[in-house]
């Protein structure tokens, strides 16, 4: 067998990196839903005070309700950390229909966001990548720059389930520069949350593209290309969990068998598994594990965010299939799996999460034993959240990195 490392290590970041990652955006701030929750007071205050007038008494009541209301799901997003800015509202609101779907497009319309400039949802039609073999087809998201670009590449799969999967791809600074025409890069696959998780969360809560860049222009990381991939099967309503579900959809297939070797097509990727790492968060984490530990042919380096090892809640998917369920469930065959390849793995947690960070530890002791190399990296103060996906998404390129350097060259 050969390592990946001579010890997997925790990197040492840089603070211009680590601060990015770990600043609040301006709709995560604690004074948004305090300065709610205060003007709910005081027009409640007001409202008692003129009870005796009908009409006051009646709007008084409706907009202290309204503002208690605007205060409760911005405490939850504050400590949450799904939407940061005006934009990634925007975005959440376009999911919706009529009214929600034109205010969201205005609020990105008017959004001085940096992170609009490349959003691919904004993109045409126009495809790219190589035309005529597949309907699979890559859409650039605007003219590429210095600063790199994020494409969405659609990989259909109906015979795995998938109708259209938008997987959206982030690409390093110079990527399309003809200078590096002949260059080829390492990937980093990307997995969503479940439920109601999507491709575009990594680029929005995760912070992806920043921080790619951030480690770039800091001189951390070589370049790399991050997948944010779609394992929705266009229904994210539903926990998948990654899983090649009985009668349902393939997921594990379809990122292993349809997205892998579509990104490899279209980009000019490093197409062996040294170069490349399989990651994700809470839902998405799992899905990482299991499948990278499924498919040790084609990934060498796992990274796991908000980490579990059971399907818990989520077993009914299977719908008690007992085989399905023991092969999906890490816990249960670590530790008699075989490792003909060895990988590399990182598990981040939050100290706020004493469940994820004696998750981790199990997972890491598990997978110590079987003699793989293993790192935990903690967040003090983080909680099973999006904040902690967003604050150890560097150490978990860094760590990936360390591996790509020392995989051998392959074409």
């Amino acid at each position: 067998m050969t390592r990946l490392l001579p010890q997997a290590v925790d990197p040492v970041l840089p603070p211009s990196v680590t601060s990015q990652a770990r600043d609040l955006g301006p709709l995560e701030s604690p004074l948004l839903w305090l300065a709610f929750a205060g003007a709910a007071a005081a027009v409640l205050a007001v409202t008692i005070a003129l009870a005796h007038r009908r009409r006051v008494r009646r709007w008084g009541i409706n907009g202290s309700i309204a503002l208690f209301l605007i205060a409760a799901v911005t405490a939850v997003n504050s400590y949450v950390g799904y939407v940061r800015t005006p934009s990634d509202l925007g975005r959440l609101l376009q999911r919706g229909s009529g009214a929600m779907n034109v205010a969201g497009t205005l609020l990105r319309s008017t959004s001085d966001d940096p992170a609009e400039d490349s959003d691919p949802s904004t993109a045409d039609s126009s495809s790219g990548g190589k035309s005529g073999s597949s309907p699979t087809s890559a859409r650039p998201a605007a003219p590429s720059g210095a600063n790199g670009s994020t494409e969405v590449l659609n990989v259909p799969d109906p015979a795995h389930g998938v109708q259209n999967g938008e997987n959206y791809v982030v690409l390093p600074a110079g990527y399309h520069d003809p200078a590096n025409a002949a260059k080829r890069y390492p990937v980093v696959y990307l997995i969503h949350g479940y439920p109601y998780g999507g491709p575009r969360d990594w680029l929005t809560s995760g912070s992806a593209p920043q921080t790619l860049k951030s480690l770039e222009d800091a001189n951390v990381i070589q370049p790399m290309i991050i997948v944010s991939v779609d394992l929705t099967a266009n229904r994210p309503s539903t926990d998948w969990e990654c899983l090649n579900v009985p009668g349902g959809p393939q997921l594990e297939t379809y990122l292993a068998s349809s997205i892998v070797p579509s990104v490899d097509k279209h980009y000019r990727t490093f197409a062996d598994r040294g170069h490349r790492a399989l990651g994700g968060m809470s839902g998405g984490g799992f899905g990482a594990l299991n499948i990278g530990l499924h498919h040790l042919d084609e990934f060498g380096t796992l990274l796991i965010s908000l980490p579990y090892d059971d399907l818990n809640d989520s077993v009914g998917v299977l719908g008690g299939n007992q085989a399905a369920i023991a092969a999906n469930t890490p816990r249960r065959y670590i530790p008699t799996m075989p490792f003909p390849q060895k990988i590399a793995v990182m598990l981040t947690v939050g100290t706020g999460a004493p469940t994820d960070v004696a998750t981790a530890h199990r997972i890491a002791g598990s997978l110590q034993r079987r003699g793989q190399e293993v790192v935990v990296h903690a967040e003090r103060g983080f909680n099973h959240t999006w904040h902690t996906a967003r604050a150890t998404l560097p150490y978990m390129l860094a760590f990936a990195d360390q591996n790509f350097r020392t995989a051998p060259a392959s074409s």
